[in-house]
């Protein structure tokens, strides 16, 4: 029997069975949150013309410095030019125009007076300040100039990245199809939820897998495609899991360690599936198990609810990011202080579940209570996984560890782990 392999080195064999999912163009409101496939490039100048920062008059510098309260310079207003509207006219000394934020500078303009510094005359205006001389002007291109990368393929879209392509024009974004991941839980003790009577007379388990994970891998970016529940038999695993090739991830819990009511992994075999590991160094969620089914990459992960949930985290949810198109796809550890003392097996890495707050030096970390793998409220309770490595037994209040948040944006490319 092969060692058990360490956490990092099975998230990192993982990234290398996946690949990004195959791009198509969607409705541009349709792609938030998804990658994008293609790089996108300027057609145009953004903005396409120069065009004012504010409400007020379009003018000449040469024709407004010097403007004092007690000594107002006075212009002959040629037109007015609201949002949407082009200029007809060109400036020329002592011309201006009326002008409303983001319409186009008439000819010969370079400066946009503020309305505030005038007596907002419609024919002739008193301008009393020269602070805006040369002031107020968005120049063309300024934001994005013509022909230049605006977006690079790989850029997640989020709300001002939906609003750029807008801006370019781009209707129909080329992305990375969001990953189907099919979710198939196993065992005689558990029932659903349509089940109720089972689940509260105690002779059933509630099937806390099938929802917790669900939701995780819609978080993670995937498309959940529920496979049920299946009994602790083979025929009933290769029933279920005839749906799964339709899928692009296949992820089980439960039915994969050494027991003899497990035969996911002698199933697994059976149709064809090579297995690139099934034992980890770590607490909780030793019995994990990766391999290839085809094409199909599939991760089994252990039945306990906490196991199951935190194994997700550090190789479910990476392994999808990757699917979707995503170059960083581990959350980025942060440091804090332990604020307790913490022993555990030295043998195995542990991923212990801990509420991180703001503490007099900066983020400390506490333990949620009780850290079995059946204690669910320990998820509940906690924002972070506190990191402690293999080979150290014993940490004391004040040392510094890793933490993973369970929430947040950032992101990296290797794991902390």
């Amino acid at each position: 029997m092969s060692s058990p392999l360490a956490p990092r080195e099975a998230a990192l064999r993982i990234l290398e069975h996946v690949r990004p999912q195959p791009a198509l163009r969607v409705p541009l409101d349709d792609a938030l949150d998804a990658v994008l496939a293609e790089d996108i490039t300027s057609p145009l100048d953004l903005p396409a013309w120069p065009n004012s920062a504010m409400d007020g008059y379009a003018a000449r510098s040469q024709d407004v410095r010097g403007a004092r309260p007690e000594r107002p310079t006075t212009l002959q207003v040629l037109e007015s030019i609201p949002a949407g509207a082009f200029p007809s006219r060109t400036l020329s000394a002592g011309t201006c125009a009326r002008i409303f934020t983001g319409a186009p500078l008439p000819e010969g303009a370079d400066s946009v007076i503020r309305q505030e510094d005038t007596d907002q005359g419609a024919q002739v205006v008193r301008i009393f300040d020269d602070r805006d001389a040369g002031m107020n002007v968005r120049a063309a291109g300024e934001d994005i100039r013509r022909g230049t990368l605006a977006l690079p393929i790989g850029t997640v879209l989020g709300p001002a990245q939906l609003g750029m392509l807008a801006a370019l024009g781009v209707a129909n974004p080329m992305i990375y199809r969001r990953p189907r991941v099919g979710l198939l839980s196993s065992g005689d003790e558990i029932a659903d939820v349509d089940q109720p009577d089972q689940i509260l007379s105690g002779r059933k388990i509630g099937s806390s897998n099938s929802h917790s994970l669900r939701a995780q891998i819609r978080r993670a970016g995937g498309e959940p495609v529920d496979l049920g529940i299946a009994r602790d038999t083979r025929d009933s695993l290769r029933d279920h899991l005839s749906g799964a090739p339709a899928c692009d991830l296949l992820i089980t819990t439960a039915g994969i360690s050494v027991g003899e009511h497990d035969h996911l992994r002698a199933v697994m075999a059976e149709l064809g599936a090579e297995l690139a590991f099934w034992r980890l160094a770590m607490r909780p969620g030793a019995p994990v198990g990766f391999g290839m089914l085809g094409p199909l990459p599939w991760l089994g992960l252990p039945g306990n609810p906490v196991s199951a949930m935190v194994t997700f985290e550090l190789f479910g949810r990476s392994a999808i990011r990757r699917l979707a198109g995503h170059r960083n796809c581990f959350r980025r550890a942060v440091a804090v202080r332990v604020a307790e003392p913490i022993r555990v097996a030295p043998h195995l890495q542990h991923f212990l579940r801990v509420v991180v707050s703001e503490g007099p030096t900066g983020p400390e970390a506490r333990l949620t209570g009780a850290q079995g793998s059946g204690i669910l409220s320990s998820m509940v309770k906690a924002n972070a996984l506190l990191i402690i490595p293999q080979g150290q037994p014993e940490t004391p209040p004040g040392a510094t560890a890793l933490a993973i948040p369970l929430e947040g944006t950032g992101h990296v490319a290797l794991p902390p782990f």
